[in-house]
Parts: C-alpha cells; structure tokens; sequence
C-alpha cells in the first residue's frame, strides 16, 4: 500500500511540473517544450487570435502557451486593477478549451515585482496601491528615456511590503483557476529597481536575497497548489563576469540568488542578439530551463540546434533539464497578428513573425 502512495505522489507531482503529457509526440523526446510568449489579445481580437492557435500554433507542434495577462482580466477578486474593457471569464475558457484541445499547455503571467510601469505609464498595481511602491520618490511622469538620472527603466513593488502578497496572490490564484493550469509565470525578467536605499524596509538588504525570497515566496504559494512557477531568468545571470550585461543579465548583484531559490522552477533563459549558451548553466544548477529567442530567425534556429545538441550530449539527469525552445513576442498580440497575416510578410525578415514561421517550419520537419 505504501508502495503505491509513493507511485501516486511521484504520479501527481510529475503532472504538476508538465513532465507527464498526455498524447506525447516523437518530437517531445527531441525537444520537450515548444512554447510561445505573446500578450493576451483584445477582445476585438479574440476570434483571430483563436484562429492563430488553431491554424499555425497547432499544426506547428507548438505546445506551449505563456499569455501575458497582467491587467488585461476582468478580476473579480480585484476589479480596481482591471483594464478598460479586459477579457472576460467567458474570453479565457474560450482560449484555454482551445488549447487544451490542441494538448497546448497554458502558463498565463502577471508580471510581479519588476514592470509596474513603463516609460511615463505607472501600471495598475502601483496605481491603485501606491503604498506599495518599491521608488514613490521616482516619479513616471519625468521619465526621459533611458538612461536617465533616476535610473528609471520600470518601477517595481516592494517585495517586504506587509499587504503586498495578498493583493498579487489572489490574482494569481484567480487567473490560473481561470485558465484551469498548473503553471503561472510571474516575469521577475529586468528588475532594476530591488532594495532601494530610501526604502523604509529593503534599505540595506542584499539585493540577491530579496530577489530570491520574492521568488521563493511565489513558488511555495503555487506550490501549495499543486502548481509551478516560471520566470525569465535575466537576474540570475552575472551580467559582468560573462559580459553579457544588464539586461539579459544582472549588474546589480541578484545573480547569486540562483543557489537561494527552490529548484522546481522553470527558468526562461531569454537571448536575443546571440545564441548564448546559458541553458548549461541553469541545467547544472538543478533547473528546467528553455532558451528564448525573439525576432532574428538566424539566431532562433541556432537555439534550437543548440538545446537538441545539449540535449544528445547530456546524461538522462541533465538531459531532462533542458525542455525546449519559448519564443517571444513583444510587440503586443494584437499588432503581431496583424503583422502575421500580412501577405507581403517576408520569411527571411528579422520580425516576430517570420522567427515563428522558422520555428513551426522547422519543428514540422524535424517531427517527420
């Protein structure tokens, strides 16, 4: 009887991670996971974006689907945080019954910590609650461009704010039972703004441990839930010693919370000038990892090549780690689509579109 308790647990938790898919294809064992990250359309856009999934993501071995939501929910746990006009429950079940069909797994994000604004726009969470506001002196309204002397790329909550958690997390729960997953990604990608010398509670505080006990506080909430955390994985670079930066990587020292977070989640390695080889890293520090490209075909496809490559060269231990390829797209879905459907797109263009062309091109041969 215990023997099969243990079996069950083992069963249950691999499903909760995404390592148990129900009609797995032979492209699954080349490369796991083949995912898309895209803002979640408009309402006016919901039929051409279904249709997207329907008719290209499908057909092209996609399998995964990171909808970037953020405010773009009718909440009902928090309606003052709500767009104009966001999608409704009715909107969500639409796409996630589409996916589900198509055996596409959904991980819908809210972006937490870092991105609470963007140039001279303070988004929803800050707005509303401003108290929780990691820089109230850094005001949107002077934004400038980047650089600037604030140092203002986007605002960020506080993490040690006492009430902060109880806003965000209710969403979070909201919006997976929405969309009926066992995945959610929080962003976490960029966070320049973590421990600020004029914050009454992170003043002081090493910047690695309160990236990672933000990190770790979502994962253990999810957790609970029989659900996993995906975030981008930029600030758990060091961006100097590998001189790749600030912003695929980290200059403001959280890159060492990579040894103070759980191992369980999955990390977006995101690339977009170079095929970096970074996958490795994550890898041997315990992680799930996928590489992410954007809008250069050359470079996503040596990615591609990349993790396959890594993925024949490893043991089964290590081999397991390295899931796959998540393409981005940040141009907004609504634009994007448009984009996409234009007869004149160009396949050997850098853009959006003409990369998930070459991905969905490639993955239907190598599926073969």
């Amino acid at each position: 009887m215990k023997h099969f308790i243990r079996i069950l647990c083992l069963l249950v938790c691999m499903a909760a991670t995404g390592m148990l898919k129900a009609n797995a294809s032979p492209l699954d064992s080349i490369i796991p996971t083949r995912g898309l990250a895209i803002a979640a359309p408009s309402v006016q856009k919901m039929d051409l974006f279904l249709k997207f999934i329907e008719e290209e993501l499908a057909p092209g071995h996609f399998n995964l689907l990171i909808l970037r939501v953020d405010w773009n929910y009718a909440y009902k746990s928090h309606p003052e945080l709500s767009d104009p006009n966001p999608l409704t429950l009715q909107d969500v079940k639409r796409i996630a019954a589409t996916c589900r069909k198509h055996n596409i797994r959904i991980a819908p994000q809210i972006n937490l910590l870092g991105h609470q604004s963007w140039a001279e726009t303070t988004y929803a969470l800050l707005r509303v609650y401003p108290e929780f506001d990691e820089t109230p002196h850094v005001d949107t309204k002077n934004y400038t461009g980047w650089p600037n002397p604030d140092g203002l790329y986007c605002k960020s909550y506080c993490p040690l704010h006492p009430d902060v958690h109880k806003i965000v997390f209710a969403l979070v729960d909201e919006l997976t039972d929405a969309f009926e997953t066992n995945l959610f990604h929080a962003g976490m990608d960029e966070v320049f703004y973590i421990g600020d010398d004029k914050c009454p509670r992170c003043n002081g505080r090493d910047k690695a441990e309160l990236y990672a006990g933000e990190v770790t506080k979502i994962q253990n909430h999810l957790a609970q839930q029989g659900k996993r955390l995906m975030i981008w994985g930029d600030r758990l670079i060091d961006g100097k010693t590998t001189g790749i930066g600030a912003w695929e990587a980290s200059m403001n020292n959280t890159y060492r919370a990579i040894d103070l977070i759980p191992k369980e989640v999955f990390i977006c390695d995101w690339h977009y000038e170079r095929p970096e080889q970074t996958a490795v890293y994550f890898a041997m520090k315990g992680f799930d990892v996928a590489t992410c490209p954007w809008r250069k075909p050359e470079v996503a496809l040596k990615q591609v090549d990349d993790m396959v490559r890594f993925r024949q060269n490893s043991g089964k231990q290590m081999r397991d780690r390295f899931q796959g390829i998540i393409e981005t797209v940040w141009s907004g879905a609504d634009g994007f689509l448009e984009n996409y459907y234009k007869p004149a797109d160009s396949s050997t263009e850098i853009s959006e579109a003409a990369t998930i062309k070459k991905l969905i091109e490639t993955y239907k041969t190598m599926s073969k």
